[in-house]
């Protein structure tokens, strides 16, 4: 599997939310994974109580093709976005060297 591309994506939740955003940040990422062609994400909730998504992609382009489409499931980005707090900007990062690949 080759990941040319990975994105950091950081939140800060509304109190009560997590488990309705843990929940849907996966049905979202894996419906990414099935029709988007994202190649899957980790989830973190960071010490300082914000959360942090790391989404690996096979390539830029692939990424910025989901981003210009609509929501592949309107309800769940709702429940998502209703989650959330404070959204930051994401980062951009190109892998250079990778020992998370399992064979």
């Amino acid at each position: 599997m080759k990941v040319g591309f990975a994105v950091l994506y950081r939140w800060r939740l509304k109190p009560g939310r997590e488990k309705s955003f843990v929940e849907t940040w996966a049905k979202m990422t894996e419906l990414i994974k099935e029709q988007c062609g994202g190649l899957g994400s980790r989830l973190h909730q960071l010490e300082d109580g914000t959360w942090a998504a790391y989404a690996q992609w096979p390539d830029r382009e692939t990424w910025a093709a989901m981003q210009g489409r609509d929501s592949i499931d309107k309800i769940a980005s709702a429940q998502m976005r209703e989650a959330i707090e404070e959204s930051f900007e994401p980062v951009l990062m190109v892998p250079v060297k990778d020992l998370l690949l399992f064979d």
